[in-house]
This record gives C-alpha cells, structure tokens and sequence, in this order.
C-alpha cells in the first residue's frame, strides 16, 4: 500500500481552465480507471469525465499512463492507508486480520465507490511496454504482501502465534484472499455475503499460542 503523498497544489498549464479543481478532476479520472481498467477508458472518455479538454489533461498530468499512476496513488491514500494504519496498530493481530477484513469488505462495497479494488481490476491485461505501470501495480500488492508479513512477523515475537509459522506462505495466502475479495465484489454480493468470506481470514492464521509463563 502506498504511503506516497499526492500534491493538490494546482500546476500552471497552457489550455487549462483558471477555475480548475485538480483533485476533483484526479477523482473523476480516478472512477474512470476503476470502472472501466486502464486499457480500455480512452484520452477522450476521461477529458469528459473530468471536464476538461485534452490539452488541459496533458497540461497538468503529463499524459494517461502519468495520470493513472497519481488516481492509483490517490486511491490508495484515501481508501487503504487509515486502514493499514489502523491493522498495523492493533496490538493482538487476530482482532487485527478479522477488522481489516471486514474493513476490506466494506471498502469494496461501498455506494461511494464502484466496486473492488482498482489495484485488482483496473490494471489487468496492461501492455507489455507500459513497464512504469506494471512495476507500480506489482510494488502496490508486494506492499500488501508484506504488512501482512510484518504483522505474522511481530505476532511471532509477541508470542501470540508458534514460532514455526509459516509467514511467506500465509501472508500470500491473506493477500490472496483480499484480491478474491475485490474479485467477488464486482460479481453484485450483498455485503454480508462479502462480510461473510473476509471472516475466514482470521481462521487461516493458527491457533494462539500457550501464554508464556
């Protein structure tokens, strides 16, 4: 998950608008991304989604594959980094896995919002040469991969969970399901059928360890 921070400050461009709002258009381009998969929305379909002309968009994000980057970097930041923040805060990680699932589950339902991760969807089937992208959407789920890991990891030294876990494994098996999750929210579940599959994220971790005496 990213923690890179975004600069709302607006930039000077020829053949934009003087009243421009950039967030909101950043979150226009962001809906764009995340309905339709980066592929596919086309330099027309987002300018109409954003309200501005081509000139402008080129102008003030550099171009489409720049612009998708800042709307995953603003999606991340506003959608998953309190959550991780407050996943990596609980200090008994079984209360931690079972909230950030079904913290998950919500997120990917939300009315506000279409539905499932725009890591998952919005960044399958990129061509070959789009390697800034490819690399970013890889270095966002390794992110994941490894909150988890360092959650497994501190567990262990807490003595909340043996030992002999396996972390590597059972870390890919959580972002795993969190991928499945997003996955299965595009497929019109009803929240609690979502709520329902985060809840067995907390019993793929093993049983508590003995308290030590």
């Amino acid at each position: 998950m990213s923690t890179s921070r975004i600069s709302n400050a607006p930039c000077r461009g020829k053949g934009r608008p003087r009243a421009f709002d950039r967030e909101r258009a950043l979150r226009r381009a962001l809906e764009v991304f995340w309905r339709q998969g980066y592929e596919p929305a086309s330099v027309a379909t987002l300018c109409k989604a954003m309200e501005i002309n081509p000139p402008s968009l080129y102008a003030t994000f550099g171009n489409k594959a720049s612009l998708f980057l800042e709307a995953l970097r603003y999606y991340e930041q506003t959608y998953w980094e309190a959550p991780a923040a407050r996943f990596l805060a609980e200090p008994d990680v079984y209360a931690a896995v079972a909230n950030f699932f079904q913290e998950a589950a919500q997120i990917l339902l939300s009315p506000e919002t279409p539905c499932g991760c725009m890591v998952v969807l919005a960044a399958v089937n990129i061509a070959d040469d789009e390697r800034e992208i490819i690399e970013t959407v890889r270095a966002l789920r390794l992110a994941t991969k490894k909150m988890f890991a360092d959650r497994l990891r501190r567990a262990i030294q807490d003595g909340q969970i043996p030992p002999d876990t396996d972390v590597p494994a059972l870390s890919g098996a959580l972002c795993t399901l969190l991928e499945g999750l997003s996955l299965q929210a595009r497929d019109g579940l009803f929240l609690s059928e979502l709520k329902a599959m985060a809840a067995h994220a907390v019993r793929m971790l093993p049983p508590r360890s003995a308290p030590r005496t």
